[in-house]
């Protein structure tokens, strides 16, 4: 499940059944076997898309592909090997993407872990971290390269209004000295993913490269994501009760869908589910936190991102 409320700051127009057609474009969807990424692919795929479904999971990833194709007989969809908690995986699948593509239209940075244990990735990192900011960042930086050469590409980072509680600690950012907390520490991964969101744009904007750099959260959904929370039985109750509020997984995917799609999307844009009772839970343009828009954090998190990661943009 992922939780969060959103402020609403644009209540525009979409209408996802009157966008223009995706053929031709190739777009990677992390994550997409699954929840939000899953819902997302399918829309791209039946919108004539080639869709890359990178995964941990190939077993998962084929249910998911057959699954698609079963209601769109025509979809393109791939699979593709990808472990976001290794930085071997990461490489490798990006060196093999750009052997068997020549364009790279979208990069859903879709993928996520939610208040799990304290547990390492492959490289060491604390694990929602790692996975969730540091995994992604990398991505995007190994395949950036190619996004510069497609024409009006986009990459799309999958936020959540947990960033509202995040707090950034560059002396322990991984809690490498202790102090770890579930909550606390998914917070900062979300808000790791607007301060790189937003940094990104700022120099994406600055080269005038042809890209869109935007960020999206999906309200209240009804996902595995939130499979830890009810682990605990204090708060598994409460989360129970969410489960019932929460919307469906295609319903929270919108944002992100909108942020993909969305022609008239303007660089460094939010997205998020409209609270406003005439348009609840369609996707809009919202706002995020005085501290995801930190300049000084922003760039802090960049340089410490590229030293952890060994991993340096080209821009």
């Amino acid at each position: 499940m992922a939780c969060e409320t959103s402020v609403n700051m644009q209540n525009q127009t979409w209408n996802l059944e009157t966008s223009p057609s995706l053929s031709g474009k190739v777009i990677i969807v992390t994550g997409g076997n699954t929840g939000l990424g899953y819902e997302a692919a399918r829309v791209f795929a039946t919108k004539g898309a080639l869709v890359i479904l990178a995964c941990r999971s190939l077993e998962r990833a084929e249910m998911a592909k057959k699954k698609i194709i079963a209601a769109a007989p025509d979809a393109q969809v791939a699979i593709m090997k990808l472990d976001l908690g290794s930085l071997s995986s990461i490489d490798a699948f990006a060196k093999d993407f750009k052997n068997k593509f020549t364009r790279l239209d979208t990069l859903l940075n879709n993928a996520g872990i939610m208040t799990i244990p304290y547990q390492k990735t492959e490289d060491g990192f604390e694990k929602q971290n790692g996975v969730n900011h540091l995994g992604h960042f990398a991505l995007t930086a190994r395949l950036f390269e190619l996004l510069i050469k497609t024409p009006s590409s986009r990459i799309v980072n999958v936020s959540s209004n947990a960033h509202r509680f995040g707090k950034m600690d560059f002396a322990n950012y991984l809690y490498e000295h202790g102090k770890y907390s579930k909550l606390g520490s998914y917070g900062r991964s979300k808000l790791s993913n607007l301060l790189f969101t937003y940094e990104l744009a700022r120099r994406v904007e600055a080269k005038h490269l042809d890209i869109k750099v935007l960020a999206a959260h999906p309200g209240v959904a009804n996902t595995e994501l939130g499979r830890y929370m009810t682990q605990n039985a204090l708060t598994r109750p409460l989360f129970q009760l969410f489960f019932k509020l929460a919307s469906t997984p295609y319903v929270g995917a919108l944002p992100e869908i909108r942020a993909c799609m969305d022609i008239e999307a303007v660089n460094g844009q939010y997205y998020g589910p409209s609270r406003l009772k005439a348009t609840r839970r369609q996707p809009v343009v919202v706002e995020s936190n005085k501290a995801s828009h930190s300049l000084a954090d922003a760039a802090t998190l960049w340089i410490l991102s590229e030293r952890l990661t060994g991993v340096t943009f080209n821009i």
